[in-house]
């Protein structure tokens, strides 16, 4: 199983920026890596994910234009540049890996095999 690691979350004011980082131990059949976030109850929900092997990105669109997903292909690294933030978006940030044949499923929970621990991030008004 991959084991993932999340680093970058913090607190920001409104409008501000974060960069969250990800890094994999490695890729077994995997072919999308993707952000998630989750507040106190409320169900997870996808946020970006990008495909591993051809780089096609996908957004929720709450966050469209305002998010970026990247990935470092060589280093199993993925990346989300997190600009103009709004108090809507605190949450905890956890990313994911899995094997995805259907983009419809790009943020379908039970296709995501391996999570990381998670990273909060915290934006104020």
């Amino acid at each position: 199983q991959v084991q993932l690691v999340e680093s970058g979350g913090g607190s920001v004011e409104s409008g501000g920026s974060l960069r969250l980082s990800c890094a994999a131990s490695g890729y077994y059949g995997e072919t999308v890596m993707a952000w998630f976030r989750q507040v106190p109850g409320k169900e997870r929900e996808g946020v970006a994910a990008i495909d591993i092997v051809d780089g096609s990105t996908y957004y929720a669109e709450a966050v469209k234009g305002r998010f970026t997903i990247s990935l470092d292909v060589a280093n199993h690294t993925s990346f989300l540049q997190m600009n103009k933030l709004k108090p809507e978006d605190t949450a905890v940030y956890y990313c994911a890996t899995g094997r995805v044949d259907d983009d419809a499923l790009i943020f379908d929970l039970p296709v995501f095999t391996s999570w990381g621990q998670g990273t909060p991030v915290t934006v104020s008004s």
